[in-house]
């Protein structure tokens, strides 16, 4: 086995420790950009995270990594990018230019925000994963809501049905509707009749009384179908009291005395003889 002496003098060692001596040990970035005092630094330390940012936007770009790895791989591109923004308000700060204003925006338009979720950027294939999908399908628009005048537009007398029968084939239509009705209820009675005498032949008084009050009661029927196909004319109700003929006849004589009086007797006449009749006295 070989010395650490012999090790050290071999060509591969001596090469390493030559390029040892000529690589600058690389410069770590402070965590937060306000330890920063020195722009050239600043800015280096941008260019460090857009090139970090871009490694990592290839690499989501593969929707084989797996669920999980897609969903770090997201994260940490949002955390880079606001690390950019904290790093690009201490550029501003120490005198440089804006990069929110003349920087490209080619990171940022590789992301895309869900609405209402301002700041989170979703990137490459972890757009189309479960439950990220569904947050970018747009909902559909709701139908207009009708105003009121939208529904009392098409409203009219048609709409009541005020009109239905001025068509000319409504009432027609009624009134066959109704002479089939009462054919079919007489003969609902002729069956019920026969039925009634064959099981009530032995008892006569009980037919009659039977056979009347159906009679009655069909023909009652009968009447009010035949009224209604024959004009549908509505019985007259008083809604007023009436008077009689005799109290008609004593109303008018009443009125024809009243009229004499007036003509054939003087006013002061009269006033005295109604006090009188007040005062059960005979008049002078």
């Amino acid at each position: 086995m070989a010395r650490n002496s012999e090790k050290a003098m071999t060509t591969l060692a001596r090469w390493r420790a030559a390029h040892l001596d000529n690589v600058k040990e690389q410069e770590r970035r402070p965590y937060l950009a306000t330890e920063c005092t020195e722009l050239d630094k600043a800015e280096k330390f941008r260019r460090q995270i857009i090139g970090e940012v871009s490694k990592k936007v290839a690499q989501i770009q593969n929707a084989g990594l797996g669920e999980f790895k897609l969903r770090d791989l997201n994260d940490e591109i949002n955390k880079l990018l606001r690390e950019k923004g904290h790093w690009e308000d201490q550029i501003q700060v120490l005198g440089g230019p804006d990069y929110k204003k003349i920087g490209p925006k080619m990171l940022d338009r590789e992301g895309k925000e869900v609405p209402g979720n301002k700041g989170y950027k979703y990137f490459g294939a972890t757009r189309d994963l479960p439950g990220v999908r569904e947050l970018f399908q747009q909902a559909p628009p709701a139908p207009p809501r009708k105003t009121r005048a939208d529904l009392i537009k098409n409203i009219n007398a048609d709409y009541y049905g005020y009109r239905d029968e001025d068509d000319g084939i409504l009432i027609p239509m009624e009134q066959e509707k109704q002479k089939k009705t009462v054919a079919l209820k007489a003969e609902e009675f002729r069956a019920k009749r026969e039925a009634i005498l064959r099981e009530n032949k032995d008892t006569k008084d009980i037919e009659d009384s039977i056979m009347m009050d159906t009679s009655t009661k069909v023909d009652n029927e009968m009447e009010d179908l035949q009224r209604e196909v024959l004009g549908h004319h509505r019985p007259y109700v008083a809604h007023v009291p009436v008077p009689s003929q005799k109290e008609i006849e004593a109303a008018l004589l009443e009125r024809k005395k009243q009229e004499l009086r007036q003509r054939y007797i003087s006013e002061a006449l009269l006033s005295a003889t109604e006090e009188a009749k007040k005062l059960n006295l005979t008049p002078l």
